[in-house]
């Protein structure tokens, strides 16, 4: 359960996160607005903290490669958890070029934008 700040806004709990993550199936994707929109319809507010859903989502995707190193598995796609707008992830687990090649491994086109990448048409795939 999240910690309500205030009316408005919840400050997420790292579990929640990663349950959202985990039922994102192949074939779709989600953003930190979805996560965000998804944990404060479940506690009645208007929105949740996106730093720290961030910072979670980041930690979620580093404790699954880990896990992948020594032969154990999360279940949690983090991959398919994009930024904002569609962008990749810098901060996952191999940089943005990692991310690339496991969303081109579910067949998604990855375009470059300056030195960013995002998803081709990612609206489309939302969950």
């Amino acid at each position: 359960m999240g910690a309500e700040l205030g009316d408005d806004i919840v400050l997420v709990n790292p579990s929640e996160v990663v349950e959202i993550m985990k039922q994102v199936p192949k074939g779709k994707l989600i953003t930190i607005v979805e996560i965000c929109k998804k944990i404060a319809k479940q506690h009645n507010v208007k929105g949740c903290c996106s730093l720290t859903a961030g910072i979670f989502i980041m930690t979620a995707a580093n404790a699954a490669e880990e896990a992948a190193r020594d032969g154990k598995s999360l279940v949690i796609p983090y991959w398919r958890t994009l930024k904002s707008g569609g962008f990749l992830n810098p901060k996952y687990p191999g940089g943005q070029e990692a991310h690339k090649r496991l969303l081109e491994q579910e067949g998604y086109i990855v375009l470059q934008k300056g030195k960013n990448y995002l998803v081709q048409n990612f609206q489309e795939y939302l969950v």
